[in-house]
């Protein structure tokens, strides 16, 4: 499956933006995804997940309740709300696909899409 991400850019403090990412290739609806972000000089850190249904998400304690993930597979589509964005959530965020299982580690994940920048200015 192919994942491409798209909705990056730049916010101010506050503000919000929302992520999307569209799959390719195969049957996306069976696949649990996740995003996840890597700042400047960091290792790319789990932000949030979402089963293949839908029904169990994810979500890393710096982001919570100000991020929500979301999907439609009618559009193999998944989704990340960003709200009260701050300057530290700056980072190329990553969405990623796995069909075995729904976790939030970076490695077990099997397809990655080519990330989108988010850039909050203070």
């Amino acid at each position: 499956v192919q994942l491409q991400a798209s909705g990056g850019g730049l916010v101010q403090a506050g503000g919000s933006l929302r992520l999307s990412c569209t799959a390719s290739g195969r049957t996306f609806s069976r696949y649990a995804s996740g995003w996840f972000r890597q700042g400047p000089g960091k290792e790319r850190m789990f932000i949030a997940s979402i089963s293949w249904a839908g029904t169990i998400t994810y979500y890393a304690d710096s982001v919570k309740g100000r991020f929500t993930i979301s999907r439609d597979n009618a559009k193999n589509t998944v989704y990340l709300q960003m709200s009260s964005l701050k300057p530290e959530d700056t980072a190329v965020y990553y969405c990623a696909a796995d069909s075995s299982r729904h976790t939030t580690r970076a490695r077990d994940y099997e397809y990655w899409g080519q990330g989108t920048l988010v850039t909050v200015s203070s």
